[in-house]
């Protein structure tokens, strides 16, 4: 039986953890035996597209990305439409597609479910023809994508530090909104698509998304008192949003939405400039994914974000641990070979 061949692309700068203990704790999770298996580090903007692409081309059976949710973004939409399979170790600092699949935060949890190689053909949606895998939209957390691409620190400190100043200074938006032939019109402070549920770390813009029902999730939040601001945000936390009397919530395969004025969109937290008018569609079974099939479901958001902390931290000292024995064993090679 032919090995499953797989190509580990690895961003070294996303999030804020070493890769590289990642890439030698392989062996111990990847059996030799069903699995063969390369290394590629990125170097350049685009460069994990450029080797998923060409993953693709030579049969590479997955193309596993080590990252963040940049990194995730670029691997996938080079694979749409093929038969190489997206895998994901999550290692940066939002991991909203990992996190909606409920891959572990910890690596030797997502090489576990890596090496179980369960595969599934999964919906993407596409913005102004721009591939995203779990949210796009504009309004308030394109604006915030936008400052947070161009912070120079990462992590959900700097997000959270970014999103409490340019709450005091943004101004909703006047949208128009065209599903199936008919209008809408809507002053919103956010009007996002979710393919997934969350944006990362555990906050749930469209709760109820799911990756395979050939539907885009829409959440449309309008104008709110700062004061009710800690009520939304819990309830993006404990997936309730969608209860809050200024969320308005649908679903679509397709939508067009035409602003104002031109200005910023994201997809999956990736910033771009856009024009007045902005089409959002969503392509059903379009991308092969290694799913966490053992996963539990049923756990309640706040279980996740404290066994997330749990994975996150005993996966880094187990990390460390390895590099220390590795480093004990290279100090004791070294003395015995001087004392023979």
């Amino acid at each position: 039986m032919s090995k499953t061949k797989l190509l580990f692309i690895a961003n070294p700068i996303s999030g804020t953890r070493d890769k590289k203990p990642v890439i030698d704790s392989l062996p111990l999770f990847l059996d030799a035996e069903r699995f063969e298996w390369e290394v590629a580090w990125t170097d350049h903007k685009g460069h994990a597209a450029e080797l998923a692409f060409q993953a693709s081309e030579d049969g590479i059976d997955v193309c596993v990305a080590i990252g963040g949710d940049g990194t995730v973004n670029e691997v996938a939409r080079s694979l749409r439409h093929s038969n190489t399979a997206l895998g994901i170790v999550p290692m940066g600092s939002g991991n909203g597609l990992a996190r909606h699949l409920q891959i572990p935060m910890n690596p030797d949890g997502a090489l576990r479910v890596l090496s179980r190689c369960d595969i599934k053909a999964l919906d993407y949606g596409l913005i102004n023809e721009i591939p995203f895998f779990c949210t796009c939209g504009m309004g308030f957390d394109a604006f915030i994508s936008e400052k947070f691409a161009s912070a120079g620190k990462r992590g959900l400190g700097t997000y959270i530090e970014n999103t409490l100043r340019g709450g005091l200074s943004y101004e909703p938006e006047t949208y128009e909104i065209v599903v199936d032939g008919q209008t809408e019109h809507y002053t919103a402070f956010i009007v996002a698509c979710g393919n997934a549920a969350q944006y990362g770390n555990n906050f749930y813009i469209a709760p109820q998304a799911s990756m395979s029902d050939g539907l885009l999730d829409v959440t449309i939040i309008e104008p709110l008192n700062v004061l009710k601001a800690p009520q939304l945000v819990m309830q993006m936390i404990n997936k309730t949003l969608d209860t809050n009397s200024h969320v308005r919530t649908f679903r679509c395969q397709s939508l067009h939405v035409h602003r104002t004025q031109p200005g910023v969109i994201h997809y999956d937290g990736e910033p771009a400039e856009t024009g007045c008018d902005i089409d959002i569609r969503l392509v059903p079974k379009g991308l092969r994914v290694v799913v966490n099939e053992a996963a539990d479901k049923s756990t309640a958001p706040i279980i996740k974000d404290i066994q997330d902390i749990y994975d996150q931290i005993t996966g880094d000292i187990k990390a460390q641990q390895r590099k220390l024995r590795a480093i004990n064993k290279n100090l004791l090679d070294r003395i015995l070979l001087r004392n023979r």
